[in-house]
């Protein structure tokens, strides 16, 4: 049911008169009950009510935090939920939080939107920390993400990249223009699909594919308010917050639960070493006590969403900055050397005289992670990175189309748990030929 355009103008004030009135009904029940010692940093000035909140919803929330910690240093306190955050946001602070401290700061928050996706809190990235949570993230490692698995796929990662190569090559030929966006993410998809699954995502084309995840990533990253105070979580049903999420996850669910169908009927013809990492996933539910279907669909959602959105992004994020700076893209399709881009300033050329890697020593530099939660497949990430990216610069000359200056390039940021592009990244592709160079 639609809300009418007048309810949705007044909502800002509805909202702070409803938290008042439950900060109100909460007050007495908190005087009763006391409330811990915390020892935290200092932070910006808050509001009685809703705390920094609003402090972080006039831009992105990893740029709004960025700001904030300019003025407020690298430890900094936020009242933003019944429970304090704490931002950090400096490498000396980010090796004390995330390896000094792991163990008591390893486990994730339960929001709404986390339960949901995540089978409540099912599956390897958002599961509180314990027994559970080792269980599966051995498995992660030991089984599914080894090196022997990783290079078992060797042959489908060259098929898809082959496959991609040659629809750039007839875009090409016929001087069209390539959109990138949904190649890169319709090649990680097949990819990470045929790997999981046994076969690609068929499951409606690239339109419906950026449609279901770009949802996922919405609802994700949504302001749901009874995070905040549950006695607001009407309020998340009444703006429509409640059924995106419900969409995002059947959208989700449909696929696993129809990939398991079909496994579990033809994993009784098959042997231990065959398979792909679903059929891995169901002979570990057979074998471990008390690991369910909700355990098996939220392992397959981590990997659909980590294993597809992540890196087309990243390649997508490297092609844009490329094709604004000409230098960097003729040095990288001289040396075929390695990128990796900067929140701040994409120089490639920090990394080429320095030994240190994205492997969570550096904590400079963490995209994925570190500590006992690092990401367990960061190896097979990093691989398909540097395969497509550098397929990508090796097979073809990238110009930009006609009429466009490189200032045209817009490098805006879209909303979501992963940094995406908002708009998408169209180039015109000319086949690279080695004997003209």
């Amino acid at each position: 049911m639609a809300v009418p355009p007048l309810l949705l103008s007044s909502l800002p004030s509805l909202l702070v008169v409803l938290a008042l009135l439950s900060s109100l009904l909460l007050a007495g029940r908190k005087a009763r009950r006391g409330s811990a010692t915390w020892k935290l940093p200092t932070g910006p000035a808050k509001l009685p009510v809703i705390g920094h909140l609003h402090l972080l919803g006039s831009s992105l929330l990893h740029r709004s935090l960025w700001e904030l910690s300019k003025k407020h240093g690298p430890l900094m306190h936020l009242k933003l939920r019944r429970d304090p955050v704490v931002v950090v946001s400096s490498p000396e602070m980010a090796k004390e939080v995330l390896k000094t401290h792991d163990l008591e700061c390893c486990s994730r928050p339960s929001l709404l939107s986390y339960s949901k996706i995540s089978y409540g809190l099912s599956d390897v990235a958002f599961i509180p920390y314990g027994e559970r949570w080792r269980q599966l993230r051995k498995f992660c490692t030991v089984v599914l993400f080894s090196t022997r698995k990783i290079n078992s796929f060797r042959d489908i990662r060259k098929e898809e990249t082959e496959r991609v190569t040659k629809l750039i090559c007839s875009q090409a030929r016929a001087s069209t223009m390539v959109n990138l966006s949904e190649l890169l993410l319709s090649l990680s998809c097949n990819m990470t699909c045929r790997a999981a699954f046994g076969s690609g995502f068929d499951d409606g084309g690239d339109i419906q594919l950026h449609d279901m995840l770009n949802e996922t990533q919405e609802a994700l990253s949504g302001l749901f308010l009874s995070d905040y105070s549950p006695l607001l979580g009407w309020v998340d049903r009444l703006s429509g917050m409640r059924s995106r999420l419900e969409r995002a996850y059947l959208k989700l669910d449909s696929i696993d639960q129809r990939r398991i169908y079909y496994h579990q009927a033809r994993l009784r013809q098959q042997s231990k070493e065959d398979g792909d990492v679903l059929d891995a996933l169901l002979r570990m539910q057979k074998d471990e006590e008390g690991l369910t279907k909700d355990h098996i669909k939220g392992v397959l959602t981590n990997i659909f969403i980590g294993g597809t959105d992540t890196s087309s992004a990243t390649v997508e994020w490297a092609m844009a900055e490329l094709i604004r700076q000409p230098e960097l893209m003729k040095r990288a399709q001289d040396e075929r050397s390695q990128f990796v881009g900067e929140p701040h300033v994409f120089d490639p050329e920090r990394f080429m005289h320095d030994s240190k890697e994205a492997d969570g020593q550096d904590f400079k530099l963490i995209p994925f992670g570190v500590g006992r939660r690092i990401c367990p497949a960061k190896n097979l990430g990093m691989l398909m990175v540097e395969l497509v990216l550098a397929n990508l610069l090796y097979s073809f000359d990238w110009h930009l189309p006609p009429g466009m200056v490189k200032e045209d390039i817009s490098m805006e940021e879209a909303r979501g748990v992963n940094v995406h592009r908002e708009y998408a990244l169209c180039l015109m592709a000319t086949k690279y030929d080695a004997s003209t160079a």
